[in-house]
Order: C-alpha cells, then sequence, then structure tokens
C-alpha cells in the first residue's frame, strides 16, 4: 500500500466540510478530556494555595489533563472494542495533537493571568485556544492519513 499523497497546497484539501466536522468533534473530546485534569489540577492548587513555582505547576496540569484525555478516550472506546484494546488505542492517539492543546491553554492562562490561575473569564479563552490549536493538525491527520485524533 503506497503512503497517501499529501497535497497540503491544493486548495481543495483543506475544504472537505465532513473532515473539518469529524476533526472538529474530535478535538472536541480530547478537550474535554485534556480540560478535566489540567483545570483540576490548576483549581486544586489556586483553592488550596499550594505554593509551587508556575512552570512546576503547568507541567504537572499537562500530564493530569493527558491521563484524562486517555482515560476518557478508553471509556468511549470500550464501547466498540474490548478494554484493552481500548486503552491501547487510547494511548495510540496523537500525542502531538493533546500536548499542543495542553500547552496552548496553559500558555493562555499565564499570558493572561500571570500564572496559573482559572478566573471566570480565562477558562472560555483558555478553551477556544485549546480547541482550535491542534485543529488544522488534526483536519490534516483525518485527510491525509485517514487517522482520527478523539
Amino acid at each position: 500500500m503506497s503512503a497517501p499523497t499529501l497535497s497540503l497546497t491544493r486548495p481543495a484539501f483543506w475544504t472537505h466540510s465532513g473532515h473539518w466536522r469529524s476533526a472538529s468533534q474530535n478535538t472536541a473530546w480530547c478537550l474535554l478530556g485534556c480540560s478535566i485534569g489540567d483545570f483540576g489540577t490548576i483549581a486544586v492548587f489556586q483553592v488550596f494555595d499550594i505554593g509551587w513555582p508556575t512552570l512546576a505547576i503547568m507541567t504537572l496540569a499537562i500530564i493530569n489533563g493527558l491521563l484524562t484525555s486517555i482515560a476518557l478516550e478508553t471509556i468511549i472506546l470500550s464501547r466498540q472494542m474490548a478494554l484493552a484494546t481500548a486503552f491501547k488505542t487510547a494511548i495510540g492517539m496523537s500525542f502531538i495533537s493533546m500536548i499542543a492543546m495542553e500547552a496552548v491553554m496553559n500558555g493562555v492562562d499565564v499570558w493572561l493571568t500571570g500564572g496559573a490561575m482559572l478566573t471566570w473569564w480565562v477558562i472560555p479563552i483558555m478553551l477556544l485556544a485549546g480547541f482550535l490549536a491542534p485543529l488544522p493538525y488534526n483536519y490534516w491527520r483525518l485527510a491525509a492519513l485517514n487517522k482520527a485524533c478523539h
């Protein structure tokens, strides 16, 4: 089987509404999983006033975001396949997408609040940035490689 033709420069490549819809749904599920662990971690440090450096909090938030995203994806996939297979599939999802999402969300938080802080106004901005950052990659992965990033 030959490798897919990567025609990123063809405008038509980026105009498939079905791929955008699927990539957006997959990205939204990933965002949900990532934000649970990410926001939960930041909230614990904020509520309990734990004085770790911002970089340490954000690193732990990214790790926890990745773990909750994998857990959520495992649960979703376990409806279609055996639990062990669902876990292996979830682990094999695109970490590039998840890490980009996490890094952008946390970067926006630090940039807008000056630290690891959740406020009512920063959360929607973080979520929007976290959704948009990996979306073109997720579309490309689906359109060019036929691989979804759930």
